[in-house]
């Protein structure tokens, strides 16, 4: 190669690149050249990396000094190895422009198929194959693919051509057209495109080529792609690769066709070939939808030599790639060919037992199966609903589709992707309604609770993406008929019109009239076995914020390993504690204070004892009372008349105790240890139910170990205030039972200012447990429940990357968090440092957690297997780079 920053060759038993190049070559390119090193037939091509995107993007189409003279290289590697020329009429050389980053966006980005057809080297390929059909059916796709990805003709343009000349000829399939409808339908687009474009079709193949690269390359910046990257947290890539290959032909005679098939069951990961083909074809037939294909056993039934080999093929990749594989093929005249393959999407359960049947059939060690095969997004899936009558429905079944992307979903039907998104803004459940979808409806899909379309199959683009997000997907339900101009569709009886509520069975293909209701699903049988190697591979803990026993429970169950956060004033307001919660607040005199405090005592003693048995064993963090005290009083003045009316106290005097606790920002205001400062009788009354109740689980044999959490604290002072009544109020609990606790005492950072002289806090506490909620809230000075308003739009703008709220601010919140951790561990080295806020249930900030050395995260019970998990794979994923840096 003159060039290797440029080009990289693929081919027959020839690969300049390597998997191991997948951020440059992309994963179609490094996918074609591993192919072609381990021997599969893979026509030849040439990849241009990733890292020539930008910089032909940034330059508005113009190639870099190289490029040209790279790509004249690459081409006269194809043209001798097939023995064919680019705009030869006699030997005619037609190429495939495809796209390929180095992380999956299927349908995202643009291909050309056919390019280098001009009516030369139509009339060639006619005359050489003796197919005139054949030439003229690749010349119109070739039309219509350059001139909506390149060009931007509507397809719709196209599509209507196509659709009035098969009307007018009594045909349904494009291919009982004859050979002289399709020169008609040729002609036919080339108008199309002058009428859209300004400018003739271009004859000259070299032009051709050089406006589809860039259309490629271009393609990455598209709002799809874009919105893709961002709803999939798709970063730090190049751009994307373009791959030029030499074509083959599905759409020949009737010994050809194209697929695209899983080495398993993406939907339930039954070990099968599974997957779909269709006879005189070209691959964008399948994977856009736009004809519903059959079975890929129809491929074996019609031609059992090529199934033979496709199935071999896929036994061989998945060795490979210890992975399931996602393979697009063609089949030229009884020729196999392997066009592409990937880690293929896949469903929670499905990934589940595919993990478990691995290990089992050693191809991938537990260790590759929890790094590797199973995402966190999988395990999520399995909480996804059902629904709950399982032996039939209440609503009537309108059609039966194909049941493209398991689960059960709810919603209003919709029938655009901007009413989507629209819809979902506005807190309504819908469910997107397409005749097919494409990738300009990344978003409408993302936003809807399911999907249906009425044409397509389980590999249509609906199906893949729907899969891959553990979205309920019916696809290919031809049984009704949808107008887009209407927004409606009917089955022949009835019809639902936009608004109107359905239910789909992604499970099963149903769609049902009204709202069905819903239960969760559940874990599939091969979650045990899967969990206990997530466990043994983790080096980071996960606990649950978990306020009630039954919290505590269903965490544990989960597999928590303890409570990171128990919010006590959730309990305050449990049915009974609320009227001895606000005579506290109101009392007149220290004495009618403290005997409220008595009469709280016995109830949060029940509280904690309950909570300590069901996480006996565990330690569990309980933070002292936190949020403002008007939270806990009535705002408007008849509430305010019966609480008087109750406590048997002059309405004026509760209005003006309503008055003066009001807080023009209570996120800033007398909240947290600042109350235990003001009101001591609080924090030692806490402190005494949260001892008393640990020594009545010791008295029945139950281990506990509970730990104290101060909130709110900024300043070592705060610290030392709040825990010096708390060892007072111990001291006092232990001379009266003749028995002591290993209780540890520690706080909340969720303050900058207690990040930033973590040192100091650290001499005075046993652990840190970083609350990046509030931590989050100060740092970039927002107020959570006010950000809607505006951060949506920071998203979108790539203003923030992320909403903070839900994946940790690493340049920001996260170097408070590190700064913190660091500092806390040179002032003592046995700090235990946890988080606690909602973070702790993403996995991204779970991964940055590992990094930072935390010893825990703490999440919802419901989302502790999905920290777990990525707790686990940031170990492994560590360990793997340390032993490549030892190697």
């Amino acid at each position: 190669m003159s060039d290797p920053s440029f080009l990289y060759r693929f081919g027959p038993k020839l690969a300049d690149g390597e998997a191991t190049m997948k951020a440059l070559l992309g994963g179609k390119g490094a996918s074609l050249a591993e192919m072609s090193r381990i021997g599969l037939p893979v026509p030849p091509g040439f990849t241009i990396p990733a890292s020539v995107c930008q910089t032909v993007n940034d330059a508005e189409g113009r190639w870099p000094d190289g490029l040209a003279s790279a790509i004249r290289e690459g081409l006269a590697f194809v043209e001798s190895t097939t023995g064919k020329r680019l705009g030869d009429p006699s030997a005619p050389l037609l190429l495939s422009v495809r796209s390929g980053a180095a992380q999956s966006m299927p349908g995202m980005m643009d291909t050309v198929l056919n390019l280098g057809l001009n009516e030369e080297v139509a009339e060639g390929l006619a005359t050489i194959h003796k197919d005139t059909h054949f030439a003229y059916d690749a010349y119109r796709r070739f039309i219509d693919m350059f001139g909506h990805v390149v060009m931007g003709v509507p397809r719709d343009a196209f599509q209507e051509a196509l659709s009035e000349m098969k009307a007018e000829r009594g045909v349904q399939q494009t291919f009982d057209l004859t050979a002289g409808d399709l020169r008609l339908l040729v002609d036919c687009y080339k108008a199309i495109y002058r009428q859209h474009t300004g400018f003739m079709f271009p004859e000259d193949p070299q032009d051709q080529l050089r406006f589809a690269i860039n259309a490629v390359f271009a393609s990455w910046m598209t709002e799809r792609a874009i919105k893709y990257r961002r709803i999939n947290k798709i970063r730090g890539l190049l751009g994307t690769a373009v791959n030029v290959q030499a074509m083959v032909f599905g759409n020949r005679m009737r010994q050809s066709g194209t697929g695209v098939c899983f080495t398993r069951n993406p939907a339930t990961g039954a070990h099968t070939l599974y997957g779909e083909f269709l006879l005189h074809a070209q691959g964008e037939d399948v994977v856009a939808g736009i004809r519903t294909p059959q079975s890929i056993q129809t491929l074996a039934e019609s031609l059992p030599e090529v199934h033979a080999q496709l199935v071999e093929a896929s036994q061989i990749l998945e060795r490979h790639y210890r992975n399931m594989q996602d393979i697009e093929f063609t089949v030229e005249e009884g020729q196999l060919y392997i066009l592409q393959t990937r880690n293929g999407k896949r469903t929670g359960p499905a990934a589940l037992k595919i993990a478990v049947d691995m290990v089992a059939e050693g191809l991938v060690t537990p260790e590759e199966a929890v790094r590797d095969l199973v995402e966190p997004r999988h395990l999520e899936q399995l909480l996804h609903p059902r629904f709950a009558n399982t032996e039939g429905y209440a609503g009537p079944v309108l059609a039966q589709g194909l049941p493209a992307s398991p689960g059960a979903a709810v919603g209003q039907a919709v029938f655009t992707s901007e009413d989507a998104e629209q819809w979902r803004s506005e807190g309504k459940r819908v469910i997107l309604v397409r005749v097919e979808t494409s990738p300009d409806d990344v978003g409408g899909m993302h936003a809807a609770q399911g999907i249906l379309t009425s044409r397509g199959g389980m590999t249509s683009h609906a199906a893949v993406v729907a899969r891959g997000w553990g979205t309920p997907c019916v696809a290919g339900c031809d049984a009704i008929i949808i107008n887009q101009k209407t927004r409606s569709f009917t089955n022949g009886h009835v019809t639902i019109h936009e608004g109107d509520w359905i239910s789909v069975n992604g499970s099963t293909g149903e769609i049902i009239q009204g709202r069905e209701r819903l239960v969760d699903a559940g874990p599939s049988g091969d979650y045990a076995d899967f969990m206990e190697w997530v466990q043994a591979a983790q080096t980071m803990k996960v606990r649950a914020n978990a306020d009630t026993p039954e919290d505590a429970q269903q965490a544990r169950e989960f597999g928590a390993r303890g409570i990171g956060l128990c919010r006590t004033e959730h309990m305050f307001f449990a049915e009974g504690r609320l009227p001895v919660v606000r005579r506290m607040i109101l009392a007149e005199t220290e004495a009618a204070r403290r005997q409220a405090l008595a009469d709280l005592l016995p109830l949060q003693r029940s509280d904690f004892e309950a909570i300590l048995k069901a996480m006996a064993g565990y330690p569990v963090t309980i933070r002292l009372l936190d949020p403002p005290l008007h939270e806990f009083l009535p705002s408007s003045e008849v509430s305010m008349d019966g609480l008087a009316d109750a406590l048997g106290l002059p309405v004026s005097t509760v209005s003006a105790k309503v008055e003066a606790l009001r807080e023009s920002n209570p996120m800033l205001g007398h909240r947290g240890c600042r109350l235990g400062i003001t009101r001591p009788g609080l924090t030692a009354m806490q402190a005494r139910a949260i001892a008393e109740a640990a020594l009545n689980c010791l008295d029945e044999g139950i281990e506990v170990h509970p730990e104290i959490m101060i909130p709110l604290a900024s300043t070592r002072a705060e610290i030392v205030h709040q825990r010096q009544i708390i060892e007072n109020t111990l001291e006092a609990v232990y001379a009266e039972r003749g028995t002591r606790l290993d209780l540890r005492i520690g706080t909340m950072i969720e303050t900058p200012r207690a990040a930033l002289v973590a040192g100091d806090i650290a001499q005075v506490v046993d652990f840190f447990s970083f609350g990046t909620n509030d931590l989050t809230q100060m740092t970039f000075g927002f107020s959570r429940d006010d950000t809607t308003a505006f951060l949506p739009h920071y998203v979108n703008q790539q203003i923030l990357p992320d909403d903070p709220f839900q994946a940790i601010d690493v340049e920001g919140v996260g170097a408070l968090v590190r700064h913190a951790t660091e500092q806390g561990r040179a002032a003592q080295a046995s700090l235990t440092v946890g988080l606690c806020g909602e973070h702790g249930g993403d996995p991204d900030s779970v991964s940055f957690c590992h990094g930072v050395g935390l010893d825990y995260v703490s999440c919802s019970a419901f989302r502790v297997p999905i920290a777990r998990l990525a707790a686990a794979q940031a170990a492994l994923r560590a360990a793997a780079v340390e032993n490549l840096e030892t190697a």
